[in-house]
């Protein structure tokens, strides 16, 4: 039977002892949570495979046109061919070498499968542009708790006329951005298991207790590595999250009632963090050099050698030489300033201010002798592309006025991935340095649509209302990469169409 208290007045005070203080979750006002995964896993994956494996076939389709080497593959390719003969870059005194060897080694793979052909060196670039997509699903259905958006994200990824040719060229970017993301999906899957352990030790000791095995955080480490190993602006998607996994573990701590959550992080999460995301990708990096340490016609392998006087000479000649040969791409990176008529600066990639023409045959002609024009242009779909800086805006918007953890996630994987491009502007730049972060202003875009789309439980005519207007916007960026295709795959076109296609100066 429930018994009615009677009334207080405002000067009596509260009877008994004060409210216990609640251990989990603290109170935070204005904080997105993450939330829960839907509970579709087996018709997701379904989805998520029947779109991974149409974008592959996209890729695929003409993917030999031309049959000569376009643009940078003037340098992978044949590099990747040396992998295969040698083990290593063979140096032939008119080469430099400028990267690490994991991008051609996968360059090299499809080489192994088809030969030195267009389809060889090109073929591991349209897998790795499709497991781009289907890990991007997956990532943000777990960031979002919407296997729809998860799915929208992939296909605005997959419709991108930028991660189009990306995937049809074998250059070493897609390779970057296919670690970068993996990486990053798995950090994420991390820190949910964090918080569950957390969740499960309630109440938590002042000090925190042992998280034990990070398994994902370990597997994120090697992917960053291979990242690095790819390319060295992975080096950046690496500090960055690496800084953002501790935040996320000083959260769980403060929210589990920690009294000091910054020192807990420091004495329980640091010591591993070190280890998974310090150690693993370096020596992942290292052991992507295998091949050039065995090597005796590597590029720059017997320096130490032929240099004995030199700084530190207790270190092994093999280590020095490879020291000396990545200072060496140091400074061609920092001062790479020499002009090209394709460059482009970082303030205008948002805007597809200068894309890249991959190729342009002249002296072309249809039966009748009419003028036939094959371009093959590296352009985002514009539609997309000029989403970006708005949903930048409202991502920012997400972080100061929600905190949402999403928002902060989407913000600096883009500082790592475009605003560390700032810190060096007169080095020659192009579009293409966009794809490792490109997924992540696909995530900024989606962002917007899940607040168009509404929250659950909002009245039948505003979801009605969100889900017409994400699914007209995805059909005109659909549309729109429909209409440029012929430009990005090099069909032929009449001068007339050609031009049709021309929205803007900058992509003659």
């Amino acid at each position: 039977m429930a018994v009615l208290a009677p009334e207080r007045t405002a000067a009596e005070p509260p009877a008994g002892p004060p409210p216990a203080r609640r251990r989990w979750p603290l109170p935070r006002p204005r904080v997105d949570r993450v939330p829960p995964l839907p509970g579709d896993a087996r018709l997701s994956w379904l989805l998520t495979g029947l779109l991974g494996l149409l974008t592959l076939v996209s890729r695929l389709v003409g993917i030999s046109y031309p049959r000569t080497l376009l643009f940078d593959e003037a340098y992978y390719p044949p590099e990747a061919w040396d992998l295969l003969t040698w083990g290593h870059e063979y140096n032939r005194g008119y080469t430099f070498i400028v990267h690490p060897p994991l991008g051609k080694w996968l360059i090299a793979s499809g080489e192994q499968l088809f030969g030195y052909t267009s389809l060889g060196w090109r073929f591991p670039s349209a897998v790795a542009g499709a497991v781009t997509v289907v890990v991007l699903v997956r990532l943000a259905r777990r960031l979002t708790g919407s296997t729809l958006l998860g799915l929208v994200a992939g296909l605005l990824l997959a419709l991108d006329g930028f991660a189009f040719t990306v995937s049809r060229i074998g250059l070493l970017d897609v390779f970057l951005q296919v670690f970068v993301v993996s990486a990053v999906a798995c950090l994420v899957v991390d820190r949910e298991r964090v918080r569950a352990r957390v969740r499960a030790h309630l109440p938590v000791p002042a000090t925190g207790f042992r998280l034990g095995p990070r398994g994902w955080r370990i597997a994120a480490g090697l992917l960053f590595g291979c990242a690095c190993a790819v390319k060295w602006s992975g080096l950046y998607f690496l500090a960055f999250a690496a800084v953002l996994s501790l935040f996320w573990d000083r959260a769980a701590w403060r929210e589990a009632g920690v009294p000091n959550p910054t020192a807990t992080t420091l004495r329980r999460s640091l010591p591993g963090a070190t280890w998974a995301l310090a150690a693993v990708p370096v020596l992942t990096y290292l052991a992507s050099f295998t091949g050039w340490f065995l090597g005796e016609t590597a590029q720059g392998r017997w320096w130490a050698q032929r240099n004995p006087e030199t700084a530190f000479p207790w270190v092994p000649d093999a280590l020095r030489s490879w020291w000396h040969m990545h200072a060496e791409w140091w400074t061609f990176h920092n001062g790479l300033s020499t002009p090209h008529p394709w460059e482009s600066g970082p303030w205008t990639w948002l805007v597809n201010g200068r894309p890249i023409l991959l190729w342009n045959p002249q002296g072309l002609t249809d039966a009748a002798g009419d003028q036939v024009i094959r371009y093959i242009l590296m352009v985002g779909t514009p539609t997309l592309w000029l989403a970006f800086a708005p949903a930048l805006a409202w991502t920012a918007w997400r972080v100061v006025a929600r905190r949402d953890p999403v928002a902060i996630l989407v913000a600096v994987m883009v500082a790592a991935g475009w605003g560390t491009w700032f810190l060096n502007p007169e080095r020659t730049m192009f579009v293409f340095y966009m794809a490792p972060v490109l997924p992540f202003f696909v995530l900024a875009v989606v962002l917007v649509l899940q607040d168009a789309l509404g929250r659950q439980g909002a009245p039948p005519w505003r979801r009605s209302a969100g889900l017409a207007a994400v699914s007209g916007y995805v059909a005109v960026v659909a549309g729109t990469f429909v209409f440029l295709h012929p430009v990005l795959a090099g069909l032929p076109l009449s001068h007339a169409e050609w031009v049709a296609r021309m929205w803007f100066p900058s992509w003659f």
